[in-house]
């Protein structure tokens, strides 16, 4: 895995520079703002680019828009000290696979580089299950799995038909914001396991990628009442 690394605080880039190579992990470059990043992407391409949510001569979030329409096979995982719903979601919007924060500590950092290496979005506890519950506020019912035309009007909707019981258990735990390694812990399986599921239902609900199973979650009842605080 290659990863460009985009922060305005020289002394924070040095040191996760030498934290990363210390795991074996490429560092493609160094950028100090939006435009840099944006410059080193095009030259290096590198897998992945963790970038800070606030840096200076170009806004991020339109350097993440730009990269993801030149180069949409780089992956963008903002790390930042922000815990606001607004940076967050509209992140994940502009084409962000991950959001963390900076107080996570070295070893977790390594690790949701490893999940992103393995097609797995890392978020920082409590955060997918903010973004699980505005899945559900703003996301209509996915076209291929719409609602009955006359519902009745008593019984909530439960569990989609079609699934086995492992997909459904896998569905319920996704849906309350764990990640696939926390699902696995739940359930005794692996990480990829719990990703292979997730393939498996988004097979059988006719559903494109994750986003959409977890609004389809929240539409059918199975979405966290409340976020996870951090």
């Amino acid at each position: 895995m290659s990863v460009l690394l985009a922060d305005d605080h020289r002394l924070l880039l040095e040191g996760l520079s030498n934290l990363l190579e210390a795991h074996n992990i490429q560092v493609a470059g160094l950028a100090n703002d939006g435009l840099e990043a944006i410059k080193l992407a095009r030259s290096l391409h590198p897998d992945v680019i963790l970038m800070d949510i606030r840096m200076p001569r170009c806004e991020v979030l339109r350097a993440t828009r730009v990269i993801k329409a030149e180069m949409p096979e780089i992956k963008i995982v903002i790390l930042t000290t922000s815990t606001e719903d607004q940076d967050l979601f509209e992140a994940v919007k502009s084409g962000a696979c991950g959001y963390l924060l900076k107080s996570m500590d070295a070893e977790e950092l390594v690790e949701a580089l490893d999940q992103v290496q393995q097609g797995i979005p890392p978020f920082s506890p409590g955060l997918a299950a903010r973004l699980l519950s505005e899945f559900a506020r703003l996301a209509p019912l996915p076209s291929a799995a719409p609602p009955p035309a006359a519902p009745p009007p008593a019984a909530p909707p439960g569990p989609p038909g079609g699934l086995t019981a492992r997909q459904r258990e896998v569905l319920a735990l996704v849906a309350e914001g764990l990640s696939y390694k926390e699902v696995g812990a739940r359930l005794g399986l692996a990480p990829r396991t719990i990703k292979y599921h997730m393939g498996e239902i988004m097979a059988a609900l006719h559903l494109e990628h994750r986003a959409q199973v977890l609004a389809y979650a929240g539409k059918i009842g199975m979405a966290p009442t409340d976020a996870e605080g951090e």
